[in-house]
């Protein structure tokens, strides 16, 4: 371990590999990967503002091929036009026509009207179904909801298995000051097709000739060159709905396609910013961002949100807040997320769930603000990052407190990992962090530490060793300094599996589930206390204290500690 990580402070070696110095004006930061990347080094890349990225070759089906459940629900639809001799085109819409079309498996599937509403279309087909003597699995109707962003009566319906949604197509007006529709009433497939947010959503398959059509005459163009565009002008498309912006940088990232450059101008613009601020709610920017942290491609996606400048509308600070953040705190934020991501990938992403990932995402993006503060109506400090998630994203109240759990087990984790990392042969005496631990022996006290850590932090204390590696050292400075050096991934890599494999030799996997000896009422008959508050958490913590040194401790053996400690506490008094 000594000889990865170089020579260090106390015995523990540190490692800092200082990037190239650069030229600043002129000049972007990128904090993404390149196409032909080690993972081992996670690194920035600086190009000049004039270069252009070429686009990616991407293999787009020369025709849609259906599965046979998307046969059979297809068949049942037009099945249901015969029998009524109605005259509709079915179409399906958006999302499923550019994966399928891409070679990607889909299961949602949005079938547009041309002349009816999606709830009387479902009744018909319901009615068709049970005259066929087949079962009906469910129907339902979500009404419109023009505050929660949904303009659009839609039924819904299950057909083998499948949830399928029907709507009508439409023609939408919008006001200045809002991205709710001032008119909305039938349309034709062209006009659905350019009131839609990219080309490459604006294809549909007709399912009653089965072809592809595609209205703006550039949506397979657009997929087949990797590009990001709008069907009208990308400025007056964003501003009649300005979550398009979130949306068109979502899909780019999604796919590894390039915005447009003037779809890149219109979304930088103050006018669209302003709009995103003013006309979309906090939950639906949050959901966005949720989907891009929890894609295949966050670094990317986060990228386009620090080229873009919407970094401080999308995670916006409460009024006043305390240390003030540096003009350049967006890349730091997301080459923070640049290294985690490399390093998550290096390491193995296995070990971690789904959910711990997209949560180790969010804390090391907001891991700058760690240790910014503002304060409420009643005075009280409350971590900025709270702000973010509760007010800024309306994110559950869950993820915001995980997070700053593990930002508080990161600073507790650097206190520890010299010690962890150091094949045992340095005693840990300095570190108690307040927990009155003056009863343990110092041979038990690295584990009683680590012990108590991993019990507060649970099964996110992979997630706060991942993020603690990245502050490793802590006498460097992470700011601007930063910009001119690259993470050793590789070293950091080595460096949480020498921690991680300390903690398992210590013994100390699940130690969350190790369950108290005496409860509450035990200790306080056994020290014949009259009451319980904080004398008995007090000893609650001693106890707990005491396990993690005795890992095979008795309870006959607490008993005795714990009344012969008692004991000498009250002669001392």
């Amino acid at each position: 371990m000594r000889s990865a990580l170089g020579a260090g402070v106390g015995g523990v070696q540190h490692f800092l590999l200082p990037f190239p110095s650069f030229r600043i004006a002129n000049y972007s930061f990128n904090f993404c990967t390149p196409h032909k990347r080690t993972p081992t080094i996670g690194f920035l890349r600086c190009t000049a503002m004039a270069t252009v990225i070429p686009a990616p070759v991407v293999q787009v089906k020369e025709r849609i091929e259906l599965t046979v459940t998307e046969r059979n629900i297809f068949d049942r639809l037009l099945g249901t036009l015969r029998h009524f001799g109605l005259s509709n085109q079915l179409r399906v819409a958006g999302g499923w026509v550019r994966d399928k079309l891409l070679g990607k498996e889909c299961y949602d599937i949005d079938i547009a009207l041309d002349n009816m509403l999606g709830s009387e279309f479902v009744e018909k087909v319901r009615e068709y179904l049970l005259s066929n003597g087949e079962q009906v699995q469910g129907v339902a109707v979500i009404p419109s909801n023009p505050e929660q962003s949904k303009h659009l009566e839609t039924a819904r319906m299950r057909l083998f298995d499948m949830w399928i949604d029907f709507v009508n197509l439409r023609c939408e007006e919008y006001s200045d000051n809002s991205r709710i529709p001032t008119k909305q009433k039938f349309g034709t497939a062209e006009e659905d097709a350019y009131r839609r947010d990219l080309t490459i959503n604006s294809l549909f398959y007709n399912i009653n000739t089965n072809t592809v059509e595609d209205f703006t005459k550039r949506g397979i163009a657009d997929l087949k060159s990797g590009k990001i565009v709008t069907p009208l002008p990308p400025k007056a498309t964003f501003l009649d709905d300005p979550l398009r912006v979130l949306r068109a940088i979502r899909f780019g990232a999604r796919f590894g396609f390039i915005l447009d450059e003037e779809l890149k101008e219109a979304a930088s613009c103050d006018e669209v910013k302003d709009a995103l601020a003013a006309k979309i709610s906090r939950e639906r920017i949050g959901v966005e961002i949720d989907l891009m942290i929890s894609g295949n491609q966050p670094v990317k996606a986060m990228t386009y949100i620090c080229d873009l400048m919407l970094f401080p509308i999308v995670f916006s600070f409460p009024p006043e807040f305390e240390p003030s953040k540096s003009e350049s705190c967006d890349r730091l934020c997301n080459a923070y997320l640049d290294a985690t991501w490399n390093l998550i990938q290096l390491i193995g992403g296995s070990i971690f769930s789904d959910e711990q990932r997209r949560l180790s995402l969010y804390a090391t993006l907001f891991l700058p603000f760690r240790k910014t503060i503002y304060k409420d109506h009643k005075a009280k400090k409350i971590p900025v990052v709270n702000y973010i998630f509760r007010e800024s994203l309306k994110r559950k109240a869950s993820d915001s407190e995980t997070v700053i759990n593990i930002h508080s087990a990161v600073d507790k984790f650097l206190s520890l990992i010299p010690f962890l990392a150091s094949d045992g042969d340095i005693e840990l005496i300095e570190v108690d962090w307040g927990r009155g631990l003056d009863d343990v022996p110092p041979t038990s006290k690295l584990r009683v530490l680590t012990g108590l850590l991993l019990r507060e932090i649970k099964d996110f204390w992979r997630v706060a060793l991942l993020l603690s590696t990245l502050l490793y050292p802590t006498d460097v400075d992470y700011t601007e300094d930063f910009l001119k050096q690259h993470f050793q991934l590789d070293k950091r890599k080595d460096l949480f599996k020498a921690v991680e494999n300390a903690i398992t030799e210590l013994g100390l996997e699940k130690v969350w589930d190790v369950k108290p000896l005496l409860n509450g009422k035990g200790i306080m008959s056994v020290l014949e206390l009259k009451a319980g508050g904080p004398l008995v958490r007090e000893w609650q913590e001693k106890q707990l204290a005491w396990q993690l040194a005795h890992p095979s401790g008795a309870v006959e053996e607490c008993l005795d500690w714990m009344k012969q400690t008692h004991s000498k506490r009250l002669k001392t008094e």
